[in-house]
């Protein structure tokens, strides 16, 4: 089973070499008013440098066109008020226009909706970085802070433009320290912080509506009926387990285990010891319906003890599990109220 990144599930778009996911109706901080492409007020002072595994890159001025690549980093910059000038589209989970609900909303909070003088300019990624069209909008400032670029991707981009990358591992950066990183990169430091202040503060409030999640153990992964490499777990450095466990939730003991010195954001695991996938609620993405159903009746699948239980989460919906998979500040506040039931309606059939 090949898995695409960051949603590494079953059949999905891969949009890189190495490509694997408060109410509906906000879509949280986003600067409304006024905006251009560029960035508003600095809060910070320039020249800043920032750290990457790549070594570092000195932005010397407050940049004024933003390019992002990969997911996650133009969320992040319209959470802070700023319309890239060039962002991919969304290939998997996006409309017809290549966008998700929290962009568009964002988009059109920031006077910059798609057809108007500030929209920023869409390019593909389904076959890896468009190098050609994020030189088109002559950026001052690259943003990847939650990507899989490789060493030559960056010294490509570098030759465009500054490139905030990650620190840690490819895909491994958490929301927030992708908003920190950008938030240094734009001059909005203080900006991030509150950003991911109220982040925090919404997945709290829909967490504390369901007292049952607290301590509930789960396993997030990949489950596919009849395939012979039909199962994979996520690693704590997925942001699906991060998301679980933001929300009081604990990742089982036995990927715990599994996960020990591993720089993997997911583990292959045996259809032969699906049995020994012990925890409280398993959650998988699935490509339709009836998926669902072909899970539990899978003689192997079918043993996973949260699924013998009935406490199996697994929506088909694209563009909710996009949301909690890439997650940023956005798409985790427009995701919560659609999600968090689930997971506490598997808690307590599990219960029973």
């Amino acid at each position: 089973m090949k898995l695409s990144r960051p949603l590494r599930l079953g059949g999905m778009i891969a949009v890189a070499a190495v490509a694997l996911l408060l109410s509906s109706c906000s879509t949280g901080s986003v600067a409304s008013g006024d905006q251009s492409t560029s960035a508003s007020a600095a809060s910070d002072q320039f020249p800043v440098t920032l750290k990457s595994v790549f070594g570092e890159t000195t932005i010397k001025t407050q940049p004024q066109r933003v390019a992002t690549v990969s997911w996650v980093n133009d969320d992040v910059a319209l959470a802070l008020g700023v319309v890239p000038v060039g962002m991919p589209k969304v290939e998997w989970g996006g409309d017809d226009k290549g966008l998700t609900p929290w962009k568009s909303d964002a988009l059109s909070k920031l006077g910059a909706s798609l057809g108007t003088a500030k929209a920023p300019a869409l390019y593909s990624e389904a076959d890896g970085i468009n190098f050609t069209e994020v030189a088109k909008t002559t950026p001052d400032v690259i943003l990847a802070a939650y990507s899989g670029l490789s060493k030559e991707d960056y010294d490509k981009l570098s030759k465009i433009a500054p490139v905030v990358a990650y620190q840690g591992e490819p895909y491994g950066t958490s929301w927030q320290d992708s908003t920190t990183l950008i938030g240094q990169a734009l001059g909005k430091s203080s900006q991030a912080k509150e950003l991911i202040a109220s982040t925090d503060q919404s997945i709290k409030d829909e967490a504390a509506k369901y007292p049952q999640l607290a301590g509930k153990t789960f396993i997030s992964g990949n489950l596919e009926p009849g395939k012979a490499d039909g199962v994979n777990i996520y690693t704590p450095l997925d942001n699906r387990p991060k998301f679980l466990s933001s929300l009081g939730m604990k990742l089982a003991p036995v990927v715990e285990t599994a996960s020990k010195g591993s720089t993997a954001f997911y583990l292959p695991w045996s259809l032969e010891k699906a049995n020994e996938l012990s925890s409280d609620i398993f959650v998988s993405w699935v490509p339709d319906a009836g998926s669902k159903d072909a899970i539990i009746k899978d003689p192997l699948l079918g043993q996973v003890p949260a699924i013998k239980k009935g406490a199996l989460v697994a929506d088909p919906d694209k563009t909710l599990n996009l949301s909690i998979s890439a997650a940023s500040p956005l798409s985790l506040v427009w995701g919560l109220d659609r999600f968090v039931p689930q997971l506490a309606a598997a808690v307590d059939a599990s219960s029973n």
